[in-house]
C-alpha cells in the first residue's frame, strides 16, 4: 500500500509540474548558439615534453573572444555582441574566430565596453578585431594563416588585423619568448600545430602556455559571506565542464561581492595545481568570460 501511495504521489507531482512547465514561457534561445558552438576551437595545456618547432606561436591576447558568423559578431555563448555599424561594415561574408582587443592589461575596460551594449560609445575606436582562425577553413593551419593575412589585407580596415604568428626553433626559444611577453604585461603564448586541419571543440592542435593554469567554470550559486563579508557574497560555487563543483572566494573584490557574476555566467579562474581529488587548489577568480 505504501509503495502504491509513493508511486501515485510521484505520478501526480509529475503531472502538475509538467502542466506548470508547459504554461511557462520557454527561455530565449539565441539563433547563433548552435552554430557558434561548432565554430570554436578550445585549447589544451602545453607541456614541456612537446617540441614547439612543429607549431605556430602567438601571444595569448587578453581580450574578449568574438566569433564573426558571416553577418554578426557573437560571444562564444552565441549571444550577439552589439558593435557599431562601422565596426562590422565590410567584414567578409565568411566565419572568423578572433579576439576583440584593446591592448595588454585592458581586459576590464574592454569587457565593460562590450557588455554596455552601447555601440555609439567612442571607446570602440580603440578596439581591434584580431583574427586567429578560419572556422571550417580548408587546408592545414599554415595554409589558413596565409589565408587570414590575405583576407585582412583585402578588407583594408585598420581595426581589423591578423594575430601575429611566428615560429621558434626549440623549447629554449619558446621560454625566452614567454619571458619577453610576460615582462611586457602579456598573459602567455598560444601554440597551434602547423599541420592541423581545422577542428571544433577542445583539441591538442591548440595549446596555451602560461605561468599558471587557467580554466572556465559556470556559476551555479552565490554563497553568503561571514564576518566582514556579512551581507555580501563570500564565494561562488561553480561547476566545471566535466561536472566538478567547487568554490571560488579569492580574487573577488568588494564590488564583485556586492554585484556578483549572475547564476549561469562563465567565469575564468586560476590555480597552480590540482588536489588528489582532482579539484583546483586555491582557485582565484579572474573575470567574467561570458554572461548567460
Amino acid at each position: 500500500m505504501q509503495q502504491l501511495w509513493h508511486a501515485l504521489r510521484k505520478t501526480l507531482f509529475g503531472s502538475v509540474m509538467a502542466a506548470i512547465c508547459a504554461a511557462l514561457p520557454l527561455p530565449a534561445v539565441h539563433a547563433g548558439d548552435a552554430q557558434v558552438a561548432t565554430m570554436t576551437i578550445l585549447a589544451e595545456r602545453y607541456t614541456p615534453d612537446i617540441d614547439p618547432k612543429n607549431y605556430w606561436v602567438s601571444e595569448k591576447l587578453d581580450g574578449v573572444r568574438a566569433i564573426w558568423d558571416g553577418s554578426a559578431l557573437r560571444f562564444r555563448s552565441g549571444r550577439p555582441i552589439v558593435a557599431p555599424d562601422w565596426f562590422v561594415a565590410g567584414l567578409p561574408a565568411m566565419p572568423l574566430d578572433g579576439e576583440l582587443w584593446m591592448g595588454r592589461r585592458s581586459f576590464d575596460r574592454l569587457s565593460g565596453l562590450v557588455r554596455r551594449e552601447a555601440p555609439d560609445d567612442p571607446e570602440w575606436q580603440s578596439v581591434r578585431y584580431m583574427v586567429f582562425e578560419l572556422p571550417d577553413g580548408e587546408g592545414d593551419f599554415s595554409t589558413r594563416v596565409e589565408r587570414i593575412l590575405s583576407i585582412v589585407a583585402d578588407t583594408g580596415k585598420p581595426w581589423f588585423a591578423a594575430v601575429a604568428q611566428f615560429r621558434v626553433a626549440d623549447r629554449q626559444a619558446l621560454t625566452r619568448k614567454l619571458d619577453e611577453v610576460l615582462a611586457g604585461g602579456g598573459e602567455g603564448l598560444m601554440l597551434h600545430r602547423a599541420d592541423a586541419q581545422w577542428v571544433s571543440g577542445r583539441s591538442s592542435a591548440l595549446l596555451k602556455l602560461t605561468p599558471w593554469h587557467d580554466a572556465e567554470a559556470r556559476v551555479v550559486a552565490h554563497l553568503p559571506g561571514k564576518g566582514r563579508l556579512r551581507g555580501l557574497v563570500g564565494s561562488l560555487e561553480v561547476e566545471a565542464p566535466d561536472g566538478r563543483r567547487f568554490r571560488i572566494g579569492s580574487g573577488l573584490t568588494d564590488a564583485d561581492r556586492r554585484n556578483p557574476p549572475p547564476i549561469g555566467a562563465e567565469v575564468t579562474y586560476r590555480y597552480r595545481e590540482l588536489t588528489p581529488k582532482g579539484l583546483p587548489r586555491f582557485p582565484r577568480f579572474v573575470r567574467v568570460r561570458d554572461l548567460p
